[in-house]
């Protein structure tokens, strides 16, 4: 092979022994583009996973540094060769992708791609994604491409085990839903039985106190005092299990419409103007898209019940594979250095934890009298 045998057999062990410790898909699609770049000692590397409407579901890249890849723009669409790849399920090695009559161009942050070697990647009969390589560090043949028929079968090799890696990957996600899912069912079940029995105390409680009123105010005072504990406990109990739960929308309509649909709600029942955009965001992981919501959904309720507020705009728009949330209003403002006071009153300390649980960042802006701005940001998947 094209690196010597024994180079060539220890870089593809390392590889596969790589690809064999990731169980996130993300984490595997970066492993195996960095690992091919390497093998194969290429300038650029990417691998796309293709979804059922003409786009990208995931597309990684090695090569390419964080403000490059951003100025580039959205993802490609599956045309020109990627989509030969992908539909004919065979391999392209290309002396000069720009020549080739499939070739339809690229961004103008695009990074210049020569010499090209793709192939999809092949669960059964399914393609379950293209990985190609471009720009060999080596000096070309005169009319010809710097990787070779070598380098062809080593790359097809690793994209057999790139597969495995990545279907087994799938598997571990998809086991992981499902333990998600009986827990989230087991806490139903535990939400329904502590909140019934303390809505149980919370009525007996209530009608001891009806009876005293007129007899003994005192110890009437005493039984609604105890009301009001018991309320905040069922409130607790209640908020805390709720939370936990996915939102059925997210699964049914998706991030975006169940925003749209909850701020228009929202809109309707308050007297400050409530407003949604979103712009290019794509399908996110299911934990990021519900810390989204989530964080949403309490930085709309301090506006709108804390604030007074006349206007409030949220927006989500895409960034990279990603997403960022942001929420402003023109309300009272606070001083975000106030940690104890603002984490407890604003529920600060909660969002900054789910947006940290999903992988992302969360920042808030405001001072008294200045409005608030709250910004979350995910990677994407």
């Amino acid at each position: 092979m094209s690196h010597g045998p024994r180079s060539g057999l220890a870089a593809v062990s390392s590889a596969l022994l790589a690809m064999s410790r990731h169980l996130e898909v993300r984490d595997v699609l970066k492993t195996i583009v960095a690992s091919a770049r390497e093998l194969l000692d290429a300038q650029y590397a990417a691998l796309g996973v293709p979804d059922d409407h003409g786009g990208f579901a995931q597309f990684v890249v090695d090569g390419v540094g964080e403000e490059q890849w951003k100025a580039i723009g959205p993802l490609p669409r599956q045309h020109g060769i990627l989509a030969a790849m992908l539909h004919e399920a065979r391999s392209e090695r290309l002396a000069d992708v720009r020549k080739d009559p499939r070739f339809e161009g690229w961004p103008k942050a695009h990074p210049d791609l020569v010499d090209f070697l793709g192939l999809p990647i092949r669960d059964g009969d399914e393609v379950i994604g293209a990985l190609f390589l471009a720009n060999k560090n080596c000096e070309r043949p005169e009319g010809g491409c710097g990787f070779t028929e070598d380098d062809e079968e080593l790359l097809g090799i690793l994209a057999q085990h790139a597969a495995i890696a990545l279907t087994n990957a799938r598997l571990y996600e998809r086991s992981r839903e499902l333990t998600i899912a009986e827990e989230r069912s087991r806490l139903a079940h535990e939400l329904h039985d502590a909140v019934s029995q303390k809505l149980f105390s919370l009525r007996l409680t209530a009608q001891a106190a009806a009876r005293l009123v007129d007899r003994d105010p005192s110890r009437a005072k005493g039984e609604l005092q105890q009301v009001a504990a018991l309320a905040a406990e069922a409130a607790d109990e209640l908020r805390a299990a709720v939370v936990e739960l996915r939102p059925a929308a997210l699964d049914e309509d998706g991030l975006v419409a169940t925003l749209r649909t909850q701020i228009q709600v929202l809109d309707r029942a308050h007297s400050a103007r409530v407003t949604f955009a979103g712009h290019g965001v794509k399908a996110l992981p299911a934990s990021q898209e519900e810390a989204l919501l989530r964080v949403a959904q309490e930085a709309l309720h301090n506006a709108l019940r804390h604030s007074g507020a006349d206007h409030v705009d949220v927006t989500l728009d895409r960034r990279g594979s990603g997403a960022v949330l942001r929420i402003t209003d023109d309300g009272s403002g606070f001083d975000p250095s106030a940690v104890r006071r603002a984490g407890r009153h604003l529920g600060l300390v909660s969002m900054r934890d789910r947006a940290s649980g999903a992988g992302g960042t969360l920042t808030v802006e405001s001072a008294p009298g200045k409005g608030t701005v709250i910004e979350m940001e995910v990677p994407g998947g």
